[in-house]
């Protein structure tokens, strides 16, 4: 990734500052620094952990920069997507969304047992993913930036917010403007996050209507995909979003769309006579302008927080409350 592109990364976490209500507590500031002296080694945990994982797959990577997302886009970063269920409420992992296809909660976990050795009750999971989510990305080749911090988790979780938040594979161009903008985040920021799909993978259910029966898809693009799903059968058989570079976090998603390579619905809608059809293009011939503008949007999608009156606290286990 271009200099410039890391610099303004950069910079844009240092200046970013955003509020938020914890439970019934006072307001709170997200901060770089915020576990400066409570925890100084956070970073350097997260960061062995996450290199680790990807030194095992690659692709998780992808996986947690996923959870992320998903965490965030319901009810605000606070960790709820790591919660199991319990008796008392039913959680996010088996929403539609998430249901054998959210992973890296093992990462997670592992990373958290090391931050509690070193910084006990101190570190919520909600920074532990927002940390993770920024080294995957770095590590696999993409821009890094300063992570807001001070974040707490919820105690509990909801699966029809799941079911309602998260956009779907099938979605039009007008429903993902629309779902974004629900949570402030503008099509531009849209557009830019959806280049989170240079890495990782989809299963077949998700793309067998798109390459059978669309007609906005590269004829050979859809007889690759083809080979490994069928009309009938093998739901669960992985394809890579970017087939160039599958772990690799660069621009190829843009050329891609461009060239009617997108694997779902949804991305291709990007890149379909629409009004993102500049931007794309904008993105397919600079991979600096789509690093500053991912950095910019990561960090508002991570300025997401519970509303106030949750209730909330920093985790022992991610899975469940204290």
């Amino acid at each position: 990734m271009a200099a410039f592109a890391t610099r303004s990364a950069a910079f844009l976490g240092l200046a970013v500052v955003l509020c938020f209500l914890a439970g019934a507590a006072s307001a709170q500031q997200l901060s770089p620094n915020f576990y400066s002296r409570s925890c100084p080694n956070l970073a350097s945990i997260v960061r062995s952990g996450m290199t680790a994982a990807l030194q095992t797959e690659r692709r998780m990577g992808a996986s947690i920069l996923r959870l992320f997302f998903h965490d965030c886009f319901v009810n605000g970063c606070d960790g709820s997507i790591l919660l199991d269920d319990t008796s008392t409420f039913t959680g996010e992992k088996n929403a539609g969304p998430n249901a054998n296809s959210a992973r890296g909660f093992e990462v997670i976990d592992a990373i958290k047992t090391r931050v509690e050795a070193a910084c006990r009750a101190t570190v919520s999971c909600a920074d532990i993913l927002a940390l993770a989510a920024r080294d995957g990305v770095n590590l696999l080749g993409g821009p890094t930036w300063s992570v807001p911090l001070g974040r707490k988790d919820s105690r509990t979780a909801s699966q029809s917010a799941a079911n309602a938040n998260l956009p779907g594979p099938g979605s039009s161009l007008a429903t993902l403007i629309a779902m974004f903008g629900n949570k402030n985040l503008s099509p531009r920021d849209m557009t830019a996050l959806s280049g989170a799909h240079t890495i990782g993978r989809s299963q077949c259910q998700f793309f067998r209507n798109r390459i059978y029966n669309e007609r906005n898809i590269n004829a050979s693009f859809a007889a690759l995909r083809q080979r490994t799903c069928p009309r009938s059968g093998g739901d669960g058989n992985l394809a890579p979003f970017d087939v160039q570079t599958a772990d690799g976090f660069d621009n190829a998603y843009y050329q891609n769309l461009v060239g009617q390579r997108g694997l779902l619905h949804s991305d291709q809608e990007l890149f379909n006579g629409g009004s993102q059809d500049a931007l794309v293009r904008q993105y397919s011939s600079s991979p600096s302008q789509f690093s500053a503008d991912f950095v910019t949007a990561m960090l508002k999608m991570g300025g997401l927080l519970p509303s106030s009156g949750t209730q909330t606290e920093v985790r022992l286990n991610c899975r469940r409350p204290n």
